[in-house]
């Protein structure tokens, strides 16, 4: 087979519907909008979530809550993440995590948790570290540096 032997698979490729162009076609006279009405008209058509003039569902239900524009979105990792990707006495930064691929993308910071076990023992330089995740790290005779606080 050569490039210019190439077909679309048969019935893959529909040729247009050329609408209004006669009785004959199929297509003529109403063009397949049927009689009358908003949907015939030019332009016709509602917008989305328009009901015929009731009282659309968005606003007939009340609004509950609102957005923190203050609220800061951590970028989250557990002790057990460490254990694999790092050796004994490693300092362990943000950068490094993007190195080791544990972290794809930086939100506010980094925050570790304090889920599975931790035998090695570290240097930890990250935004936020959990009591628990804190506690595991000075078990395993790590440390938590200024910058990780609880």
């Amino acid at each position: 087979m050569k490039l210019h032997e190439l077909k679309p698979a048969p019935g893959s490729r529909q040729p247009r519907k050329r609408l209004g162009r006669g009785n004959g076609s199929g297509l003529g006279n109403t063009a397949g909008k049927g009689h009358k009405g908003q949907k015939a008209r030019s332009g016709g058509g509602v917008r989305p979530g328009f009901e015929g003039g009731q009282m659309p569902v968005t606003r007939r239900l009340p609004k509950r809550g609102f957005t923190n524009i203050f609220s800061k979105e951590y970028t989250v990792l557990n002790v057990s993440d460490l254990e694999e990707k790092f050796e004994s006495g490693a300092v362990v930064t943000v950068d490094s995590l993007f190195e080791a691929g544990l972290i794809k993308k930086l939100r506010d910071g980094v925050k570790l948790l304090g889920d599975g076990e931790l035998t090695k023992s570290f240097t930890i330089r990250v935004n936020k570290v959990s009591k628990s995740a804190a506690e595991k790290i000075a078990a395993a005779g790590g440390t938590v540096e200024a910058g990780g606080e609880t």
